[in-house]
Order: structure tokens, then sequence, then C-alpha cells
């Protein structure tokens, strides 16, 4: 079977929409994917400011936020088909919205785009919320990523996804385990911002830094770092801890990136320790995607961190680093509509693997 789909991705960092086309194929159990088209439209002032403080809204502002957020996302679709002439080819869209709150802990995740707004919109069929069956089953509704990771990219046991967040997934045999590990780009943004960029290109900022120590040590000695998976993480705990953390120590924005820097590093490297990956004789590959893969001296100082496990760092093709995710959100839009499973349970802690995703039906009867 041959899918033609649409993925949403729109990432803590704030950077902007990831939207992918992509045609999808499943032969006797294996799938297969080319992306083609791809882009990122990024969010101007308004939409920055309205979906950083949606935390902060009433019921009825958040679900107004909710609706306007939608449209948006619909007529950026209609805008995408537009520019790649991709009219009467899309079957369906996969969007996974802008998440605002996820407490699995309470039994709740939400992301902000409403479904059945961006239906109306393109006339398409949408799939979206598609974290709030597994936490409904008991599970942290994150990462959802792996599903896509084991169909799409299974030659690599160790997966890495640096955004606003980075997360890491692993997989040996049957057994298949991914988590969030620390706060990334959003943190780093933020420090650069502080020099008036929008982010350290290349991490070349950083790079002429120095690691204040004290920092470092506060920064890793978090609590959520010694809790075993699975684990998930929501933006307060960046944006509300890591980040007014490093503020506290006044450092020059060249020091705050390096140390943040390194923290990141480090947690990778820890937590591919605490998944079992101790030395091993056998070269392992890990694949670097998202914002951060492009961040150079990040990718080196993560490099250097795991190559005490014999671990090679790979970076695949940049339209791979950059839409992984969205191009995953496709996939798992027409896994929902094939009622196939989305979700790993032994990623999220679920009671069992589950079809997560509502359905809105865009195209008249």
């Amino acid at each position: 079977m041959v899918y033609k789909a649409i993925g949403l991705m729109s990432g803590s960092s704030l950077d902007g929409l990831d939207i992918v086309f992509a045609e999808l194929s499943e032969q006797r159990g294996k799938w297969s994917y080319e992306i083609q088209a791809a882009e990122t439209m990024p969010y101007n002032a308004h939409w920055k400011k309205a979906l950083a403080s949606a935390t902060q809204l009433t019921a009825y502002d958040y679900l107004q936020l909710h609706a306007a957020y939608g449209k948006h996302l619909g007529e950026a679709v209609n805008a995408f088909i537009d520019k790649y002439n991709l009219h009467h080819q899309v079957q369906l869209i996969g969007s996974h919205g802008h998440t605002v709150f996820h407490a699995p802990d309470k039994g709740f995740t939400a992301q902000l785009g409403d479904g059945a707004t961006v239906a109306a919109t393109t006339g398409i069929n949408v799939i979206g919320d598609l974290r709030t069956m597994d936490v409904a089953l008991g599970g942290q509704g994150a990462p959802i990523v792996p599903m896509g990771e084991k169909l799409l990219f299974e030659e690599y046991n160790l997966l890495l996804n640096i955004g606003g967040i980075a997360n890491l997934s692993y997989r040996e045999n049957d057994r298949y385990i991914a988590f969030d590990i620390c706060p990334a780009n959003a943190i780093l943004n933020k420090l650069a911002a502080a020099t008036g960029m929008e982010y350290d290109t290349g991490g070349n900022l950083a790079a002429t830094g120095t690691v204040n120590e004290a920092l470092l040590q506060q920064l890793n000695a978090q609590p959520y770092y010694t809790l075993q998976p699975p684990k998930s993480l929501d933006n307060g705990f960046g944006y509300a801890k890591m980040y007014p953390l490093v503020q506290s120590f006044s450092l020059s924005a060249s020091d705050a990136l390096r140390t943040y820097t390194e923290h990141i590093a480090m947690q990778v490297s820890n937590s591919i320790w605490h998944i079992g990956q101790m030395p091993s004789t056998t070269t392992l590959q890990l694949l670097i995607t998202g914002g951060g893969g492009f961040n150079t001296f990040l990718v080196e100082r993560i490099q250097a961190a795991v190559e005490k496990y014999n671990i090679e760092v790979v970076l695949p093709p940049a339209e791979v680093i950059n839409y992984k995710e969205a191009l995953i959100m496709a996939l798992l839009g027409v896994l929902r509509w094939r009622e196939e499973n989305t979700v790993l349970a032994s990623v999220t802690g679920a009671l069992r693997s589950s079809i997560g995703g509502a359905v809105w039906i865009g195209l008249e009867a």
C-alpha cells in the first residue's frame, strides 16, 4: 500500500511549524518513505508570544487559541499545497499540534491546534490528539516517535533527537525503550537570545566559552536524571527550572552556552550508560536528528562523550535532520487510519500499546 500524507510538527523551541509531504509505502510489513516536499514555516512574533504564554490563559482564552491555531495550521497547509502544487494528492494530515500542558502523572496532556478546524480549513482528513490515549492508559504519552523510528529507521539501535527537549530511543532485538533526556535547544536558544541571536549558529559562540564547573554540577544534580524510564519532560522543567538556574550564575553568554552544551552532552552519555550501552567491541551508530544536529559544536561534544562506549555519531541528510519528526507524524496518521498501533507501551509505560489519535473527516461524504 502507498499513502501520500502530510505531517505537521511544532516543537518547544518555537522556531516554526515543520511541514512534510511524504510518500509512505508498506509491503509485507516493511515500511519505506520518500520526502517529496518539506518546509519550516517560521512563527512570527504574534505566534511566538501566543504559544509561549498559552499556559497563562484562562480556559476560555485557551480554547479560543486552540481554534485559532488550528486555523493557522490549516492555512499553512493550504499555502504549502499551493507552493508545491500538491492539489488532490494529499490523502490525510497527521498533526501533532503544539504541546502546552503535559502532566501524565495527573492523567492529561494537551496540544494546541484543533484538528476539526484543520480539517475544515483544508478539506483533508486529519489525525491529531496523538498522545491522549496513551496517557489515559497510564503511559507517559511521550516519546511517540519511536513507533515511526522502529518502522522507518530500523537499521539504527540508538536514535537521538535534539529539539527543544532532547530524547533518546534504543532498540535491542525486541526491546525498545525511549525517553526524554533533558531540555536542549529551548535553553540554548534562550541563552543565545541574550546576545540578539535567534540561535547560536553551529555552536560557534559556545565553543569560545569556558565550562563553569559549579553550574554544571547543579545542572547535572536534577532529580529527574536519577529516574528510570519510562519518563518524560514538559516545557516547564526547562523554562521554570533550568534556565533560571543558569541565569543565577550571571555568566557571559559564551560561558553559559558552553556550560549548558556540556550538560546536554553529559546527559546523553549518562542516558546511554543507564540503558546498558557499556563499552563494546562492536561499534554502534547513534543517529542524530532535530535542530541540534546542525549545532556542530554540540555534536562534537556528544561524540566525545560517547566514544568511550564505542559509539559513532551519524548525521543523516539535512532533510532527515530537519524533518524526521514531522515525517513520523505523517506515518502515525497513516497508522491510525489503518487502525494499527501508534504508541509503544514499552516506551511509555502504558498498560498496553495503543492506537492513538482522533480522526476528523475533511472531505464531503
